[in-house]
């Protein structure tokens, strides 16, 4: 029985990242950077009012807290003007915020410090030179690097783009993921089931699961398990795809027919992994191209555990994670729980945090059945017990691994 570290490790050396692509800024978001994005120009790119106020020379109001100033208002300027405008000595010109400050003007008297007046204005408070003024290129340099190589894309990322004139990026763009479901018992969630027929769960959740590792997915639905026409459906999935996930292609008779349907494709490696639940399963290279291919248990728990655990790190990789691994924490359990002698145990779990000492706990749930798909739908996280501990209990310390986000 092979480690989940040994086969773990198997599965992210397999890791492709795909070329890289240009897409538009807009469609950028949670990808990683693919080139150093080089300002050419600098932001902002002129002297502009921070506030709406007054653009003076901060010398014109020095004295303004002892003894208020008048000042006439000679002009206004409203963000967007084009209109070069000069200030002379003891001059004030009403500004907008983003306006363009008039030559001379070296500081902005916030609305707030004067009486607001349009023809003449009584300034009450002094401002410094460069006060309430954003300077030209104070946040960019023209030729400094806006967005790094290998940053990840998030809205300010998008943002700062935009702000240096890029209406487009190179990134690394999402793997594209193909899901699977093999059982002559499934039909598709729009059927009725009849005797002996459930819903195909497998290809909904795993190409839910593949969507919020980052992947693009292609979820192909229900499979025959005959050994042509399984080959040639895989076989072209492996032309569209960095990875390929098949749901319910271990164990039994139809273990045997998929793993000789797929021989000719490549080797895929079916064995027992030490953990629970999700122990059989299988992973090969196919192809020309020796894309990763999964075979998962045709259990949906079992198969999103055994997702969790392996396929998504491969996911996560393949976008040029550094770190493809969801958080863990150390959390004091609240009720006891038993775990399968070797085998590394991924239970459900809702993590908590004590208010009164931010101290993480947890509560197991649903141990008692590797079926219980509801117990995953509330857990938030996977309590991971080790091959050598089969009885954990109230008070000890485990390991906890996040999941997604709820609420």
């Amino acid at each position: 029985m092979r480690s989940v570290d040994e086969q773990l490790a198997r599965v992210i050396a397999a890791a492709v990242r795909p070329a890289p692509v240009r897409v538009a800024i807009s469609e950028s978001q949670g990808l990683l950077c693919a080139e150093e994005v080089v300002a050419e120009r600098a932001l902002p790119g002129f002297d502009q009012a921070a506030v709406d106020g007054y653009a003076v020379r901060s010398v014109d109001v020095s004295g303004a807290n002892a003894n208020p100033v008048q000042l006439p208002v000679v002009g206004e300027i409203p963000a967007g003007s084009r209109q070069p405008r000069r200030l002379q000595p003891g001059q004030a010109v009403r500004v907008a915020t983003g306006a363009p400050l008039p030559t001379l003007a070296d500081a902005v008297v916030p609305l707030g410090y004067t009486d607001g007046h349009h023809a003449k204005v009584t300034v009450n408070r002094s401002v410094p030179s460069a006060g309430f003024v954003r300077r030209t290129g104070e946040d960019v340099q023209t030729g400094d690097v806006a967005v790094r190589r290998g940053s990840s894309i998030g809205a300010a990322q998008v943002g700062l783009l935009a702000a240096v004139g890029r209406n487009k990026v190179l990134v690394h763009p999402r793997p594209r993921v193909s899901v699977i479901s093999l059982g002559e018992e499934l039909v598709d969630v729009d059927r009725t089931p009849g005797q002996g027929q459930v819903y195909d769960v497998n290809s909904y959740a795993l190409a839910a699961a593949a969507r919020d590792a980052g992947a693009e997915v292609s979820r192909v639905g229900i499979m025959s398990a005959d050994p042509r026409r399984l080959r040639e459906v895989v076989e072209g999935r492996l032309l569209l795809s960095e990875i390929v996930v098949i749901a319910g292609g271990v164990g039994g008779s139809i273990g045997d027919e998929v793993k000789a349907a797929l021989a000719e494709l490549g080797d895929m490696d079916v064995t027992r992994i030490a953990m629970h639940p999700g122990s059989a399963q299988g992973f090969g290279r196919l192809g020309p191209d020796a894309v990763p291919t999964f075979l998962l248990p045709a259990n949906p728990m079992s198969a999103l555990v055994v997702f969790e655990v392996l396929v998504r790190p491969l996911i996560r990789a393949a976008l040029g994670k550094k770190n493809p691994y969801r958080r863990a924490v150390s959390a004091r359990l609240l009720s006891p729980l038993s775990s399968t002698k070797g085998r590394r145990g991924f239970l459900r779990g809702q993590l908590l945090r004590d208010a009164d000492n931010g101290e993480y706990l947890v509560q197991p749930l649903g141990t008692s059945g590797a079926h219980l798909l509801a117990s995953l739908a509330e857990a938030n996280c996977l309590i991971m017990v080790e091959e050598d501990v089969t009885e954990v209990s109230v008070g000890e310390e485990v390991l906890v691994s996040f999941l997604a986000q709820r609420g």
